[in-house]
Formats: structure tokens, C-alpha cells, sequence
């Protein structure tokens, strides 16, 4: 059997929920493994995930026709290369009315191409009631919740209204101390490269949370993509 190439949706209704923040741990975590991702940015103002590859990314316009050609078509190139698509809150809306318009789901699963849905849950109404929008639309499509602690903090009576989503699975992007923070704000940071070669005039704390904040990260974009192989497998 044929892999199915990867698109990951990478979005939530919600604003400051880390969704840039995933889009470009996924993008460093396939670097990491000399894997060549494409990347698109729907927020055409202020880009927050393009900015750290700027030669990688596509900051695009969903809301104009020449944005959406250059987006799905790009999304359903027969490459084999990983897509990322990171979704601005603004965008969310018209993006996936587009989807619907278009037939992208079907197009997407005739052509081998693979959606999941990276959806960003907080505490909110407004935040489960999209997903199961979405899930209701198109209940065949691949749906992850990502919980960014230090974005969307709960309180431990809360975490529970994660088993309401209809996912197939949670990621857990933990919180960061803000000096850590800062430092991984600088565009100029490649943590694919970090991980390989840490700068040496950073300081040595820091280094030491970086890579004990993304080694966990790592971990479960791991595990996904080995459950998802051993899905697909035909010796299983």
C-alpha cells in the first residue's frame, strides 16, 4: 500500500492558543529527520509562523481566490512531501468554508493525501463546539487536539473536557518560563538546529529547558506517525 502524504490543519477558533507555535515544533520536528515540509501562513497582516522560515513558508490570503489556488493546489501536489498549514483564528471561518466549497477532504483522500486536523482546545464553549462542527462535517477526517499548557492553562478539574472532543488522540505542549520563552522568540532560532548544535553563547539554563521542553513534543509527533504507519501497514 501507497503512504498517504500528511496535511496538517493546524488551526483553532480561538486566538492565543499556540497554533503558530505548534506549526513551527512540526516543522522542526521534521527538518530534524532531513524531511522536507511545506508550510502556509494564512495570516496575511501579521505572519507569526512564516517568519521562521522565511524560505519555507507561504504567507497566503484565504479570503482571495489567487491565495486559495496557491494554497490547496499546493496542498494536493503529488511530492510527498509533509504540508503545514498554519490557520490564523481570523482565517479559521472562510478556511474551511472553502474546504467545504471545494471538495478538498474527498479530493484530497482520492489523490492519497492524508488531512489531520491539529485542532487547539481550550476551556472555551465556542472551541468544542467547532470541532464537533467540523467532526460533523466531515466525520472521516483525522482530528488531534493539541493542548498548549502555557496558551490555554486549566485547572486539573478541568482537563477533563478534552474527552468531549471528537479526536482521535491529545498532544500536551507544555508551558515555558519566560526567559524561554524570549529566546524561542527570536526568528533567527532554528530549533532543528539547536538540537543539533546549541549555540554556544546562550546561556546553559536556558539551552537545558529548550531541549527538555521539546524532547516530549518530539516524542509524540514520533508516535503519531509510527501508529499512523502501522495503520497503513499490510503485514499487520
Amino acid at each position: 500500500m501507497k503512504r498517504r502524504a500528511n496535511v496538517f490543519i493546524v488551526c483553532s477558533p480561538s486566538a492565543r492558543v499556540g497554533v503558530s507555535t505548534t506549526a513551527r515544533l512540526l516543522t522542526d520536528y521534521y527538518l530534524l529527520t532531513n524531511t522536507e515540509p511545506a508550510g502556509y501562513d494564512t495570516d496575511p497582516h501579521e505572519p507569526r509562523y512564516a517568519p521562521y522560515f522565511p524560505d519555507r513558508v507561504r504567507v497566503l490570503d484565504v479570503s482571495d481566490i489567487r491565495g486559495q489556488i496557491v494554497l490547496f493546489d499546493g496542498l494536493l501536489a503529488d511530492d510527498n512531501r509533509p504540508k503545514i498549514v498554519d490557520v490564523w483564528h481570523r482565517s479559521f471561518p472562510r478556511f474551511f468554508e472553502t474546504v467545504q466549497d471545494i471538495g478538498f477532504i474527498e479530493e484530497a483522500l482520492r489523490r492519497d493525501v492524508e488531512p489531520v486536523v491539529l485542532y487547539h482546545a481550550d476551556g472555551g464553549r465556542a472551541s468544542l463546539e467547532g470541532a464537533w462542527a467540523l467532526h460533523e462535517h466531515w466525520p472521516e477526517l483525522t482530528m488531534m487536539i493539541v493542548h498548549n499548557e502555557g496558551a490555554s492553562p486549566l485547572e486539573p478539574e478541568e482537563i477533563e473536557i478534552f474527552h468531549r472532543y471528537p479526536a482521535q488522540g491529545r498532544f500536551v505542549i507544555a508551558p515555558l518560563p519566560a526567559p524561554v520563552v524570549r529566546a524561542l522568540s527570536d526568528t533567527t532560532l532554528s530549533l532543528s538546529e539547536f538540537l543539533r548544535s546549541p549555540p554556544v553563547d546562550m546561556s546553559i539554563v536556558v539551552r537545558a529547558a529548550i531541549k527538555a521542553w521539546i524532547a516530549p513534543i518530539f516524542a509524540q509527533f514520533q508516535s503519531f506517525e509510527l501508529r499512523r504507519q502501522l495503520e497503513s501497514s499490510n503485514y499487520l
